[in-house]
């Protein structure tokens, strides 16, 4: 099936920074995009998922069929990983929306994955060159392991059919996980005993570990940022709110903000998570003197995880003020 691509190179989008995230679900024109190769401009009619591979049934579902299977709606953080080669740069491009679709593990249950799979792979529709890579398909892979309760193909986005450029007809959804992982216009899910044999899980998107063994670009790390006060915003001596968003593949047990550039912190509200959304954290400030200031924020998650300050994907949000006099 041809495909026509519109745009046919990597095509960005990126609406909001940081202080701008001020809605706790991020309206769908407000959602980033993100995509390597292009936008694909697909048709329902004539469109189909298979499932193959290491199972028992081999599927095809049409999208009348997807909608068929039971549905659920999923509040989730949605995070791009940045440069694929580089970890060491902070992007902060994150939205936290609502996703619609079946639960993979309804579509697995159906397929009867066999004991020898251990991987997911997955593939869209979008074809070309990206970084020097020419492909057929934009193809990532996940751990069986991790098809839980969550990972599920979306058909919709915020209540309503996946926008072209956010995958329609349908896309992985992987919570928790970098959106790299969570495949756009996709067309084929494949049970493997390995990991997938793509530049997307080769050359790109695997960092660096200590001993020099490359790392798959998957789980999401503590992350926080600011949204208020603006960067280079004119503050007066009373009590302000600085407050902002935390997010993680784990939920994120706390988050502490300096006013000082780093040398003291102090411990911020932070509500509870709800499924994988963002959490929010506030905390009251009262400046004790004029002049200009750092705030930082730094999240820490479940297992103890901490942002690092500098030098990494998640690395310490920072945000310039002045204090008047």
């Amino acid at each position: 099936m041809a495909i026509a691509m519109q745009p046919a190179a990597t095509y960005r989008r990126i609406p909001l920074a940081p202080h701008q995230r001020t809605e706790r679900i991020t309206p769908t024109e407000n959602c980033f995009v993100l995509a390597h190769l292009g936008v694909p401009r697909i048709a329902a009619a004539g469109w189909s998922l298979s499932v193959e591979g290491l199972v028992r049934r081999k599927l095809r579902l049409d999208l009348a069929a997807l909608k068929a299977l039971p549905q659920t709606r999923l509040e989730s953080f949605h995070q791009c990983a940045g440069a694929p080669k580089r970890p060491d740069l902070p992007m902060r491009r994150v939205m936290n929306v609502v996703w619609g679709g079946v639960l993979l593990s309804e579509v697995l249950e159906r397929a009867g994955v066999l004991p020898e799979a251990r991987f997911v792979w997955s593939y869209g529709l979008d074809h070309g060159t990206y970084e020097g890579h020419t492909v057929d398909n934009y193809a990532k892979d996940l751990p069986l392991d991790r098809v839980t309760e969550s990972v599920m193909i979306a058909t919709e986005l915020n209540g309503a059919p996946l926008p072209a450029e956010h995958g329609f007809p349908a896309r992985l959804l992987v919570p928790g996980f970098y959106g790299t992982n969570s495949v756009k216009w996709l067309d084929r899910i494949v049970l493997a005993d390995r990991r997938a044999d793509s530049p997307f899980t080769t050359a790109l998107y695997n960092d660096p570990a200590a001993d020099g063994t490359p790392l798959p670009v998957w789980a999401v790390m503590p992350e926080s940022a600011i949204v208020a006060p603006a960067p280079d915003a004119v503050l007066d001596a009373r009590e302000t709110e600085i407050w902002g968003w935390a997010w993680g593949a784990l939920p994120v047990a706390s988050v502490e903000i300096s006013t000082d550039g780093g040398i003291t912190w102090r411990a911020a509200e932070i509500e509870p998570r709800r499924a994988f959304s963002w959490q929010r954290f506030s905390l009251k400030w009262r400046p004790e003197r004029p002049g200009p200031a750092i705030i930082m924020a730094r999240a820490r998650d479940a297992s103890g995880a901490v942002q690092p300050p500098a030098d990494a994907r998640n690395a310490v949000h920072r945000v310039a003020v002045t204090v008047g006099g």
